[in-house]
């Protein structure tokens, strides 16, 4: 069901933890099935130079905050506006359907995190982010709206905060 990829940031995820003195904090979450991401990132000279996350939920919801903080580390926040929850599913080597959502939160978290970052440092918004706006991308078959997904998941929740979870 899941590829070795997604495999491997659910077991060891990557980045767990919050950056301290964070530049941008994101948090979103999914209402119907209970995934809640939380991503921080460090930005110096426009350039994210460090992005952790805290996730509680599915495996997938785990490896695609892994996945996004990985890419994101030294891009630029224009280049990081770019990045989108298919580029975060095809990094993981794709994700079922089902589980399409999860990227769709991770894309959502890290633009919410851009935003505050924005919202704390306004001399370095550009005037028109248009990569800013909701992620429009989700699967064809309309399993997600905007992150919310319209069937509830079937499978168990875990955590990834820096300690053990459920």
């Amino acid at each position: 069901m899941y590829s070795t990829k997604v495999m491997e940031h659910f077991r060891d995820p990557h980045n767990v933890g919050v950056v301290e003195n964070a530049d941008g904090v994101g948090k979103v979450g999914n209402p119907v099935c209970g995934d809640i991401m939380e991503l921080t990132i460090k930005v110096d000279d426009g350039v994210i130079t460090d992005a952790r996350f805290r996730t509680f939920g599915c495996g997938a919801a785990i490896a695609t905050s892994s996945m996004v903080t990985d890419m994101v580390k030294g891009k630029t926040i224009a280049e990081a506006l770019q990045l989108t929850n298919q580029a975060v599913a095809e990094a993981l080597g794709g994700l079922p359907k089902i589980k399409m959502h999860c990227s769709v939160l991770a894309e959502q978290a890290l633009k919410s995190a851009i935003t505050d970052y924005y919202e704390k440092h306004p001399e370095a918004k550009p005037a028109e982010p248009e990569a800013l706006k909701a992620p429009s991308e989700c699967p064809p078959n309309g399993e997600c709206v905007l992150g919310v997904e319209t069937a509830a998941s079937g499978d168990g929740a875990g955590s990834a905060e820096g300690e053990s979870g459920s």
